[in-house]
């Protein structure tokens, strides 16, 4: 029986133009050896399964092959060629960094450089993970990276290009290699699956392809697990069984009963994805997911960004004609505080189900009016009404009627006349006061409205009463005063309440009293009600300009101070429960003993 090779080896290119997904890379690797422009050293960087390692490997075989191609390719069959696919070329020597990060590692290196190749033209040093060496390492290899054998080529691979010295990247040609697309991840796995005699759907193929996230080796592994599981039948739903990721057609649902404000069912429907060993972040993150797909389908010129199997392309673009935009964007604000909060949360099922029941009456918070249409703030928008400019005249008055007067006699008056239309309008506003009674004249003067006048306009128009100024006097003070401590009184603030009571108001002047209190400690119960007492006292005079002030009455009763007196316990305990009958009480419930 063969052995079994795992396609990510199997099917690793041996090519450049079979490295998919980084055109711009071997474009550049094979003009630079076409136009004899090779650098000394390249460091390749760039997440996980990209193809880093893989076009170091190329690009060694290339630059020692006997017959290139003349787009720059190796030739596959030459002896130079055989010998690395087999694994004894002589040129190319791989040291993994991870593991051999030590300062000797490098040095044993730098004394490999010193002799020329056997066979073949470039001697090619491949150093992995090369982020992992020490800074004593790094140092040692400087000099030698600097200023190499012509026939020396370096070629450094790392995923995390920020841990690497600043004078090491100074001496090599960084390429950056990116993620692979979702594309071409789909045509690669076709491709092989058409070569194992593998049925695969395309959908299965693209949540493959998602899960990777960019990294073939990754798709490459999920590929033959998914085959071994399946026995060489890949469907959508074996696929998400295996990779235990939720369909869409979940969140769907979901969106549906949201909707239509369906709580229990979308609670049910939650509650059945968590008993399929579901965990809440994976549901959370999904649904996260969902709606920013949806947000995305919302315009066609952004749709391209949907990254989703063609199945359920369509059914995501008649969803987002269906969903209000403002719910997409309030429901993403809820997902990200959920998810911020799930990770301190100590009952995570409870806490996503709060989510849902806010979901199903968003709709609700968003509808401004009750049938439905949404407020259009453009709607019932005026114009700003300035007022115009007055008109200025110089009149020139003279002190005597002389024929002919001179400058000396002759004086200059300002006059300023408002605009005769304005004024017209403003009158007449109302309706209170006929255009004809207004003048039009040029000399004759014109009336303005009294303000009490506007005031009992402007409460007609809004169907308000006019109602008179209530005198400001010391009977109408104190109902006020009664009246604000009712107040008090059903707003359960009883200790205030009794510094009201014990306390009395006196009238100053026109707009301004002062409330007498008979001990100064009432003063910190009474002052923090200041907002609430002017507001009050103004909206029932309809007075703005009331002002009151605080002042301990001069004819209170002043306690004498007798001489202080040691009380034992039992004495104390006596005059409280004199005072207080529910201090008995409290001490035989709680079988107390006075000491």
């Amino acid at each position: 029986m063969d052995k079994f090779i795992v396609s990510a080896r199997k099917y690793r290119p041996q090519n450049f133009s079979t490295v998919v997904g980084q055109s711009h890379i071997t474009t550049t690797l094979k003009n630079a050896i076409n136009n004899n422009q090779l650098a000394h050293a390249f460091l390749f960087c760039g997440p996980r399964g990209v193809g880093k390692t893989t076009c170091a490997r190329i690009l060694a075989k290339t630059i020692n092959c006997e017959n290139r191609t003349a787009d720059g390719e190796a030739c596959n069959t030459c002896n130079s060629c055989t010998s690395f696919d087999n694994g004894t070329s002589l040129n190319i020597h791989e040291l993994d960094a991870a593991s051999n990060n030590s300062v000797d590692d490098i040095r044993a290196l730098v004394e490999q450089v010193r002799f020329a190749p056997q066979a073949g033209e470039y001697k090619v040093y491949i150093v992995d993970e090369v982020h992992m060496l020490s800074a004593a390492a790094f140092n040692a290899f400087l000099k030698t990276l600097e200023e190499p054998p012509p026939y020396a080529i370096f070629i450094l691979a790392t995923t995390e290009k920020h841990k690497i010295l600043p004078t090491i990247l100074s001496r090599c040609q960084i390429f950056d290699f990116k993620r692979i697309t979702i594309t071409d991840t789909i045509e690669h796995l076709h491709e092989i699956c058409e070569k194992e005699d593998i049925e695969a759907e395309k959908a299965a193929l693209h949540i493959i392809a998602q899960k990777s996230e960019g990294a073939m080796r990754d798709s490459l592994s999920i590929l033959d697990k998914i085959v071994s599981f399946t026995d060489g039948h890949l469907t959508y739903a074996n696929t998400l069984e295996h990779l235990n990721i939720l369909d869409e057609d979940y969140y769907f649902k979901l969106l549906e009963y949201l909707q239509a404000q369906q709580l229990s069912d979308a609670l049910l429907l939650l509650d059945s994805i968590l008993q399929k060993g579901f965990e809440t972040d994976t549901f959370i993150d999904g649904f996260t997911e969902f709606i920013r797909n949806l947000l995305v389908s919302k315009d066609s010129k952004v749709s391209v960004l949907l990254e989703v199997a063609d199945d359920f392309k369509e059914k995501y673009l008649s969803w987002a004609q269906k969903t209000d935009t403002g719910w997409l964007l309030a429901t993403l604000n809820l997902l990200s505080e959920t998810n911020m909060g799930l990770k301190t949360a100590r009952n995570k099922k409870l806490f996503t189900e709060m989510l849902l029941i806010k979901l199903s009456y968003l709709q609700q918070a968003i509808e401004l009016l009750p049938n439905g249409e949404k407020k259009k703030l453009m709607d019932n928008a005026k114009p700003v009404a300035f007022k115009a400019l007055p008109i200025l005249k110089l009149k020139a008055s003279l002190e005597s009627p002389s024929p002919k007067p001179t400058s000396s006699n002759k004086e200059a008056q300002l006059i300023i006349e408002e605009p005769r239309q304005t004024i017209k309008k403003i009158i007449t506003a109302e309706k209170s006061v006929p255009e004809s009674s207004i003048s039009n004249t040029q000399g004759s003067d014109v009336k303005i409205i009294s303000l009490a006048k506007i005031r009992a306009q402007v409460a007609l128009k809004n169907n308000i009463s006019a109602q008179a100024a209530i005198p400001f006097n010391l009977e109408n003070l104190n109902e006020c005063w009664n009246k604000y401590k009712e107040k008090l009184k059903l707003d359960k603030k009883h200790l205030t309440f009794n510094m009201f009571h014990n306390s009395s108001i006196n009238m100053l002047s026109e707009d301004c009293f002062e409330i007498l209190i008979e001990r100064e400690n009432y003063r910190q119960f009474i002052e923090p009600e200041r907002e609430g007492i002017l507001d009050h006292f103004k909206e029932t005079f309809f007075n703005n300009n009331i002002s009151y002030k605080i002042t301990l009455n001069p004819n209170a009763k002043v306690e004498e101070v007798s001489e202080e007196v040691v009380l034992t316990s039992s004495q104390k305990y006596q005059q409280m429960s004199a005072q207080n009958p529910f201090i008995s009480l409290l001490r035989e419930k709680l079988k107390l003993d006075v000491g």
